[in-house]
Parts: C-alpha cells; structure tokens; sequence
C-alpha cells in the first residue's frame, strides 16, 4: 500500500488556531465592551433612583442628600467625570446621572458619550 503524497499534516489544528487567534480576541474585547456599556446603564439608573429616593426623605432630604445618596450607589472609578442633577420637579423629586463609559475597564480611558440614568421619586405628605 502506498501513502499518500503532501507528508505529515501533524500540528495543522494548532495552525489554524494561531490563525485564529486574533479574530477570537477581537470578539471576546467587543463582548467585554458590550457587557461595560449595559453595566454603565445599569449604574446610572440604579444611582439616578437612589438619589430620587434619598431627595424625597422628609428630614434631611433635599439636592444635597439626592447627591450625596447618587454618588455614594456609585463605584470609586466610575464617579470620576460622573454628573449629578437633581431637582423638585413639583410632586416628584427627579434624578439624573450621568457616567462615562470606560474603554475596556474603568481608568482607562472613556468614549466620548455618556450614559444618562434618570429617575422620580414621588413626594409624601405626612400629615
């Protein structure tokens, strides 16, 4: 029986998958970027009604505890170019935040937009 001409083809998966390579760590960043973006959204409404929530306590409520309770819901490297508005909007205390998006992970570098999460808490009369 004769073999067949072209040789050995061991070590051709190992090849292929040097090949790649770059293209699945290309996917797997754009997942990862994707995944920090949802985050981001996630942070900024979740901040936006913590800080409504807070406006509306009857003592020690206000912008400043709106801010303050805003702020605190978010993590240490996202709160850098974050901003905090709050407001009375008549019979709803309003929130909004908004945060960078990171490029990859949090101190790196940001996209030039940004997330807005927005939120209204609704006042109570306790009399």
């Amino acid at each position: 029986m004769r073999r067949p001409l072209g040789g050995n083809d061991r070590g051709q998966v190992a090849v292929e998958f040097m090949g790649m390579l770059p293209l699945i760590l290309v996917v797997l960043a754009l997942l990862w970027q994707l995944v920090l973006v949802g985050y981001a959204y996630a942070l900024a409404a979740h901040a936006a009604d913590r800080g409504a929530r807070a406006g509306t306590a009857t003592e020690g409520g206000g912008a400043g505890a709106c801010r303050s309770a805003a702020e605190h819901e978010l993590p240490g490297s996202w709160r850098g170019g974050a901003g905090i508005d709050c407001g009375d909007g008549g019979d709803v205390w309003k929130a909004t935040v908004r945060i960078e998006v990171p490029v990859l992970f949090p101190g790196a570098g940001s996209f030039p937009w940004k997330v807005r999460g927005s939120a209204g808490a609704a006042k109570e009369d306790l009399r």
